[in-house]
């Protein structure tokens, strides 16, 4: 059997409860420990204000880019299988979570599906998942044609803090 070639992936991670930071960092040593896959490079993480339903704590954001053989569905049900071993409750759209992997893009990719949607569909409007993308893939180009260097020079850093190093 042939193994696929590896694809490179873009996954967001964010957390706003219990302990946003360590939650983010743990997902990020799981992420790299995945099968058939290899952590490139991750951004620095940053707190941002919580997009969502009433008062929420910040949340912690950052991206990971992978290199990975794991077909998109399969790396998706590994990403699944992480938040829930962060305890991850899905109750409200864009509540409070202790973990929210998120994969952003996979190689040029374009899928829309009830499970999977890529690229992310709100990846060109939020500004703590463009800032930590275009830190770890500065030149990548979308899906589209359209540079992520253009479309962060069009969103506001708002409120959006970098942390520092995410070693």
């Amino acid at each position: 059997m042939t193994q696929a070639p590896a694809a490179d992936a873009y996954i967001g991670l964010g957390s706003n409860l219990a302990g946003p930071l360590q939650q983010v960092s743990s997902a990020l040593q799981e992420l790299a420990a995945l099968n058939d896959t290899t952590l490139v490079a991750h951004s620095a993480w940053y707190r941002s204000a919580a997009v969502g339903p009433g008062r929420q704590p910040d949340y912690i954001n950052g991206v990971a880019h992978l290199r990975t053989g794991l077909p998109p569905a399969a790396l998706l049900q590994a990403l699944q299988g992480i938040e829930n071993r962060h305890r991850r409750v899905r109750r409200e759209r864009w509540g409070p979570r202790t973990l929210d992997l998120d994969m952003l893009l996979y190689g040029q990719l374009q899928i829309d599906s009830e499970t999977l949607q890529l690229p992310h569909p709100r990846l060109a409007e939020r500004n703590f998942v463009l800032y930590p993308l275009a830190e770890v893939a500065p030149h990548l180009t979308l899906p589209n044609g359209i540079a992520v260097a253009s479309l962060l020079a069009r969103c506001p850093r708002g409120g959006l803090e970098r942390l520092g190093s995410s070693e």
